[in-house]
């Protein structure tokens, strides 16, 4: 039996063209917000490889409009926008449009977007770091609305569609790390009480301690605000300690950018003084002095799987889990070292 001819995807078309997803996508739907010689390009090249719209999507959208709401607190934060990025790409892949609306933090915008975007102008949408509640989410699904939850702010009913990543074995990874360089007395910036994020990481940090034999002290447990002056704060707090620690664990990079500050105005060097770990790989980890050791969160995989799993709900297909967590790793960098001997 002959196998199937390779489809060209749309992805394969802007690689070629030299131009991004969205840009082929606008072509392809005869937008005029494209350079003339850019869209005889990526014709040119649609027409030599033979490459058709996805049918599935636009089968998708008869009877529906064809946009997919995307609510993100905040769009410019390297954290949002990488989420970001890899949702527009997936939807464009899909012949499907982006309505995007920034929520802002606020609960009461979040919920009259929603609203908005639920009754009629949407097919679908993704929620990034939701600030509603679970029962609040639960009466969406209850209305018939699909919608797929991005890294959940609090903890979810198990109804609720979703896709996250590994905080607690990424958070284990990073005090591994710290504890193979021969750290025991190591401090956590730890965000928000509550999150999903601050409880799941503050459990690994817990049990690589407990691995390691080294029971947790409550005065090496800052709390901050995932900024990075909630960093500087805590980090401060930590180091004017009696026994400063030799190494922070930050729950975030903005937390462990603030915590390299904090060290820099007391003197204290890193990684000679004081090792660093963050988590979430953002563009600053590679930018701030020393570079960051941290974990990396699949940000922009994230987005696309959150886009594969909403497309799969709306095609109504059946799922063995609504549950996606994503694999972290660690990436060493330069804020971290073998504590220095008295």
């Amino acid at each position: 039996m002959a196998e199937p001819a390779h489809r060209t995807t749309i992805r394969e078309i802007a690689d070629l063209a030299g131009v991004s997803i969205a840009t082929v996508s606008r072509v392809l739907n005869g937008r005029g917000d494209v350079a003339e010689d850019t869209r005889e390009l990526v014709s040119r090249i649609i027409r030599d490889n033979g490459y058709t719209a996805n049918r599935s999507a636009r089968g998708l959208s008869a009877g529906r409009s064809g946009l997919v709401g995307v609510l993100v607190p905040l769009v410019y934060p390297a954290y949002f926008s990488a989420i970001l990025s890899g949702a527009a790409e997936a939807l464009a892949e899909q012949d499907l449009r982006v309505v995007l609306s920034p929520t802002g933090h606020e609960h009461d915008r979040e919920v009259t977007l929603l609203e908005r975007l639920m009754h009629g102008l949407t097919d679908g949408a993704l929620i990034v770091l939701p600030e509603e509640s679970s029962e609040e989410l639960e009466r969406l699904l209850d209305h018939g609305y699909r919608f797929v939850v991005v890294d959940p702010l609090m903890p979810l009913d198990e109804r609720i569609p979703s896709v996250s990543a590994a905080h607690t074995s990424g958070a284990h990874h990073a005090m591994g790390h710290l504890l193979g360089l021969g750290h025991r007395r190591i401090a956590a910036i730890t965000g928000p009480r509550g999150w999903v994020a601050t409880e799941d990481r503050r459990r690994g940090y817990h049990a690589a301690l407990a691995s390691a034999g080294i029971l947790p002290r409550p005065e090496l447990e800052a709390e901050a605000d995932f900024e990075i002056g909630g960093g500087v704060e805590a980090a401060g707090h930590l180091l004017d300690l009696a026994e400063p620690p030799t190494a922070i664990f930050a729950f975030n990079d903005n937390l462990a950018i603030g915590a390299i500050q904090a060290a820099r105005v007391r003197g204290v060097r890193v990684p000679e003084d004081l090792s660093v770990v963050g988590f979430d790989d953002i563009e600053h980890a590679t930018i701030v002095t020393p570079t960051l050791t941290t974990v990396r969160q699949p940000l922009a995989e994230m987005g696309r799987t959150a886009v594969s799993l909403l497309i799969r709900l709306l095609e109504r297909q059946r799922f063995e889990t609504l549950r996606v967590e994503l694999a972290t790793r660690l990436v060493v960098r330069e804020s971290t070292a073998p504590p220095r001997r008295p």
